[in-house]
């Protein structure tokens, strides 16, 4: 949850990681159990991935990035669709027909957006910010993403101030609801 450096590096090895639970999800056949696990892995890390990047990152890219406000709006936009698939999918066992369905559609959202941010925003931040700015960045979300939400919340505010208000103590509760049912957990 937490890998040290820039706020690039973090968040692009965010990235990988998120990749490998897919890796796992689609070495699974359709309907076996540790796919919901895996599913509900992922979701946990891209929610508190995506609460960490609208509190710090997209700001940061709004400020420092020509064109900044279009492409953090765009991200924001992106982080929408993938939780609302994730919370259609969160009412879905590995057996459920919409399962599959729902997480290819995940996958395959996430992984345009993942590209788009590698390809596209991450670089041009790298080009705009100060070094030590991203660093701080860096800071800033690794601490957004120890006390950030684990499932999505497609009605919850995106943007400062509101988001880091609320995510706190929404991120609370589910950490709580995970420990007490076990949620992401392989048996």
């Amino acid at each position: 949850m937490g890998h040290g450096g820039n706020v690039i590096d973090e968040l692009v090895t965010d990235h990988r990681e998120v990749e490998e639970i897919f890796g796992k999800i689609e070495a699974l056949p359709p309907g076996a159990k540790d796919r919901k696990v895996y599913a509900d892995q992922a979701t946990m890390e891209l929610v508190r991935h995506s609460v960490a990047e609208e509190a710090y990152l997209y700001p940061a890219v709004r400020e420092h990035v020509a064109g900044g406000d279009a492409l953090a709006d765009k991200e924001i936009e992106d982080h929408s669709k993938a939780e609302q698939i994730m919370k259609d999918l969160e009412g879905c066992e590995a057996d459920d027909p919409r399962f599959d369905l729902l997480m290819g559609s995940l996958m395959s959202e996430v992984r345009m957006h993942l590209s788009d941010e590698e390809q596209n925003l991450f670089p041009r931040l790298r080009a705009a910010c100060p070094p030590g700015a991203l660093d701080d960045l860096g800071d800033k979300v690794r601490r957004a993403k120890k006390i950030a939400p684990t499932r999505p919340h497609p009605s919850a505010p995106d943007e400062p101030p509101a988001n880091k208000l609320l995510a706190p103590g929404v991120g609370l509760v589910d950490r709580l609801r995970d420990a007490m049912s076990g949620r992401g957990k392989l048996d």
